[in-house]
């Protein structure tokens, strides 16, 4: 009986130990998945941000040439023939002078949330790209145009439209400028606030009607969530363009961000 019970210890000592050694290589092997996950992940948000900063800086460089005398002809300062070539879907610029907010919108044709998950360049990025969905047309002479970017913890994409949240910071960033391969379009900034995430395009029927339109300002104008800023001394009306910049909410899923600026000008 001794015997048999030294035998049951050994058994026990060495399942033990059998144990310990699956959990230990368990643990070890999520830790090295975990790695891979975190490296895979900042390794795709440093290509996005390099993809972005070399398109930045090209456009740059057009800026700063000197436009050549055309008669009756707009000098556009971004290379879109370049962009288009790199990916069709590249079919505007927008701009927020002093800011970071400077990047290519995209439209897929075929999948509206592409690129949540996919760069300018459509290469797979957590960063995604500043896109508009195919509800809307490219011109941008929609009455309600939303552009959606991510809110990067690096303050890349539309993360920077949290800092509409600053009165001070509101009043000295205001303009915001669209560039096409035709026209330029210059805009004013007239609200930031915290919203729900219900669809804008679909819930006003895309502001096709006079009272839809008018539904969608009077939302705008008469907004009442903590931190709302609304310039009602802007001349909006039911005849202006507004531009609608959307990204995610600390607040969570059920909410939007969401910052809007009226058509001043069209330059063609």
């Amino acid at each position: 009986m001794q015997e048999k019970g030294q035998e049951n210890t050994k058994r026990d000592r060495k399942n033990g130990k059998r144990k310990w050694i699956i959990i230990a290589a368990c643990a070890f092997t999520a830790a090295i998945l975990l790695i891979g996950f975190i490296a895979g992940t900042w390794w795709m948000e440093k290509r996005a941000e390099q993809e972005y900063h070399a398109m930045q800086e090209k456009n740059a460089e057009k800026r700063q040439e000197v436009p050549e005398q055309e008669e009756k002809k707009v000098d556009i300062p971004v290379d879109f023939d370049s962009l288009q070539k790199e990916n069709p879907d590249i079919y505007a610029w927008i701009t927020i002078p002093d800011t970071v907010i400077d990047y290519p919108i995209v439209q897929s044709s075929e999948d509206n949330s592409y690129y949540l998950d996919h760069s300018a360049q459509k290469t797979e990025s957590v960063n995604g790209a500043i896109y508009s969905e195919n509800y809307n047309k490219k011109d941008f002479d929609d009455p309600i145009t939303l552009l959606y970017g991510h809110n990067m913890k690096d303050g890349s994409m539309f993360a920077g439209l949290h800092k509409y949240e600053d009165d001070t910071y509101f009043n000295a960033h205001k303009d915001l400028i669209v560039y096409t391969p035709d026209a330029i379009l210059k805009y004013q900034i007239f609200a930031a606030y915290r919203t729900d995430n219900r669809h804008i395009l679909l819930y006003y029927d895309g502001g096709t009607e006079d009272y839809n339109r008018q539904a969608y300002l009077n939302d705008i104008l008469e907004q009442r969530t903590m931190g709302a800023i609304i310039d009602k001394s802007a001349p909006v009306n039911t005849e202006r363009k507004i531009l609608t910049l959307s990204t995610c909410d600390r607040a969570g899923d059920d909410y939007r961000y969401v910052v809007q600026a009226y058509l001043v000008e069209k330059i063609k």
